[in-house]
C-alpha cells in the first residue's frame, strides 16, 4: 500500500564519503541548502524597445549548510580546519537521505564535490542553558536526486 502523504522533514541521515568518519560523526540537527536555480542573461534587441529577452545560461547552487551541536573529536572538523587552515582542501560527495518510519530510503540526494567554506560555533553565554552547536557551510558543484 503505498502512502500518499507528504514525509516528515526530520527523519533523515547524513553520509561523508570520507576516511575517519564514524557514523556518531554525521548525525547532524539541521541540513539546508538544496536550491537550485536557473541563471539568466538579458539581451537587448535592437528595435525593441518594450521588453529584453532573457536566456537561461547555467544553474547556480546554494551552499549546503550543516547544523549539530559541537563534537570535540570529529574527523569533518578536521576535514573542515584542513581546508580553512591549511588550504588542504578535498572535494568530496556527501549522501542525504530522506527516511520513512521504517529507516527505509524515500528520497536521496548526492552532493558532489563538496568542500568546507565555513566553520562556526554559536555564542557562549552563561546566562543561557543551550547547548553549543557548530555550523558547517559547504560549496559543492551541484546535486542530483537519486
Amino acid at each position: 500500500m503505498t502512502n500518499n502523504y507528504p514525509p516528515v522533514s526530520f527523519f533523515f541521515k547524513v553520509e561523508f564519503q570520507l576516511s575517519g568518519v564514524k557514523s556518531a560523526d554525521a548525525m547532524f540537527q539541521e541540513v539546508n541548502g538544496f536550491n537550485v536555480e536557473l541563471q539568466t542573461e538579458e539581451i537587448k534587441q535592437g528595435g525593441e524597445n518594450r521588453y529584453a529577452q532573457a536566456l537561461p545560461t547555467r544553474a547556480r547552487y546554494s551552499d549546503l549548510v550543516l547544523k549539530r551541536g559541537l563534537l570535540v573529536d570529529s574527523g569533518i572538523v578536521k576535514w573542515c580546519k584542513d581546508a580553512i587552515e591549511n588550504l588542504d582542501i578535498q572535494p568530496i560527495t556527501i549522501i542525504v537521505t530522506l527516511l520513512n518510519e521504517k529507516k527505509e530510503p524515500l528520497q536521496t540526494y548526492n552532493i558532489v564535490n563538496a568542500w568546507p567554506k565555513k566553520w562556526s560555533i554559536s555564542d557562549l553565554n552563561a546566562q543561557e542553558s543551550k547547548i553549543v552547536v557548530e555550523t558547517m557551510e559547504l560549496s559543492y558543484q551541484y546535486f542530483k536526486t537519486v
